[in-house]
């Protein structure tokens, strides 16, 4: 039997070596790509696609539950984390692999410094995983640990937090107006984890100063997490800002065709946490998915990971798309007598149009653009939010958001019922509220739609 460092190991070792050397240089190069290329290409170049076998041109789906090894040396190597290795798709698959090079490239684009992904099998998932590590209580008992969080967030997050969270020991510092750094200045101290935001919020459209809460976090020494999945690195990359780590519901956006449920972590190399290990915080997420990811098991599927690659390759196009769309829809609901505010980060008489516009720029381009969601209120009250969506007729009665086809939702009786009134009324969320993310039809077709069920209140 082979024994670490025996001839047999270190053979396999040397040629693990040898490899990532190989894929260091391939991934320096694609960098240097254009966004749309890197979306389309991301690591699986000519050269991988023969190296997998038979040169198909779209990566490969490997469903099998675990690899196979030579020999009792390259699987002691492997298991070892000693070469690059798929031991076991809870911890590692190749599809997932080639969507996490690909979407850890998108993220980190235009970055002096470099990322790596972890794919989930939620948005949730990636959350939890995301920040767990960082709430880990002292070994001493010591005081009770605390993160900042905006609470303009989705209403699973803020479950997450308020409930799960508290759960274990660790408390939810809430900031109302996530877009004055006062606020955030005010609850954060030595005992603090982490600062939270989620840009655009979903579904008030909150915004967040990512470089003045970048500076705040890393003055404390603790990561700025940021949850992206609305406006997704097509049109922000919040690494580029100060960032340590994004979150995506892949769900969402980026899988806008909504035949898949995912989630990712992304995070920088060398993230700011006084709280972590030398090799966590080296690469956060690596350690994640070979760690604590491997115990908790939120891996994703190597079939919803080949939704995803497919999905991604377009990214920059259809939220062009959808923005362009929901830029004309935004503005018919605004002049509509019975539609009493809207909230679009695209309306320049919207309070954090201009702090938006710093940050949400279409990639590759110095354009501003605000993305697929919007939020409005219906005049009047909780019966006629009701009766105008029960009226809709093309536009989907769904709580899902980023498809290609629009969907509406009341978030008050669906995806912030669960926080509470009290919950609903800390995140700005009246009983009149309707969610409305915009997808790929004619603008003018939804407007009709919207119209025709807005005469109905």
């Amino acid at each position: 039997m082979s024994k670490a460092g025996s001839p047999g190991v270190e053979r396999y070792v040397q040629q693990g070596r040898e490899y990532l050397a190989r894929r260091k240089e391939q991934r320096a190069e694609i960098r240097k790509a254009h966004f749309d290329t890197i979306a389309v290409h991301g690591m699986y170049s000519v050269a991988e696609a023969f190296a997998q076998g038979q040169g198909g041109i779209i990566e490969p789906i490997f469903p099998s539950t675990s690899q196979g090894y030579r020999d009792s040396d390259e699987m002691e190597a492997g298991l070892a984390y000693q070469i690059p290795t798929w031991c076991y798709s809870r911890i590692i698959n190749p599809t997932n692999s080639f969507l996490e090079d690909t979407l850890s490239l998108l993220e980190a684009y235009g970055c002096p410094f470099d990322a790596s992904a972890f794919c989930t099998s939620s948005g949730m998932a990636a959350i939890k995983q995301a920040v767990e590590p960082l709430l880990a209580l002292p070994e001493s008992g010591g005081h009770e640990v605390n993160f900042v969080s905006s609470a303009q967030v989705y209403g699973g997050t803020f479950q997450l937090f308020n409930v799960r969270m508290k759960e274990r020991g660790a408390m939810v510092r809430w900031v109302a107006k996530p877009w004055e750094n006062a606020e955030w200045e005010r609850l954060v101290d030595e005992r603090t984890r982490f600062l939270y935001t989620e840009m655009p919020s979903n579904p008030q459209q909150a915004c967040s100063d990512l470089e003045a809460l970048a500076k705040l976090a890393h003055r404390f020494q603790i990561p700025l997490i940021v949850d992206s999945t609305i406006a997704t690195p097509a049109l922000m990359r919040p690494l580029q800002h100060g960032a340590d780590v994004v979150v995506h519901s892949l769900t969402k956006t980026i899988g806008s065709g909504g035949a898949a449920i995912g989630g990712a972590v992304i995070a920088r190399h060398g993230l700011t946490s006084r709280h972590l290990a030398p090799e966590a915080r080296e690469d956060y997420a690596t350690w994640l998915k070979l760690w604590p990811g491997r115990d908790s098991g939120p891996c994703m599927s190597p079939f919803s990971a080949y939704f995803f690659l497919n999905e991604v390759r377009t990214l920059r196009i259809k939220v062009e798309w959808f923005s362009r769309n929901t830029m004309a829809v935004a503005g018919f609901l605004a002049g509509h007598p019975k539609v009493e505010t809207v909230d679009y980060l695209g309306l320049k008489d919207h309070p954090l149009h201009g702090l938006a516009s710093r940050y949400m720029r279409l990639v590759d381009s110095e354009r501003p653009l605000f993305g697929h969601l919007l939020s409005f209120t219906v005049r009047g009250g909780a019966a006629d939010a009701r009766r105008f969506f029960d009226a809709l007729q093309r536009i989907f009665r769904a709580t899902d958001l980023g498809r290609i086809k629009s969907v509406a939702t009341i978030p008050a009786i669906s995806t912030h019922s669960q926080q509470g009134e009290e919950g609903r009324r800390l995140a700005g969320i009246p009983a009149t509220m309707v969610r409305l993310c915009v997808g790929g039809e004619h603008a003018d077709d939804i407007i009709k739609d919207l119209d025709q069920a807005l005469n109905k209140t």
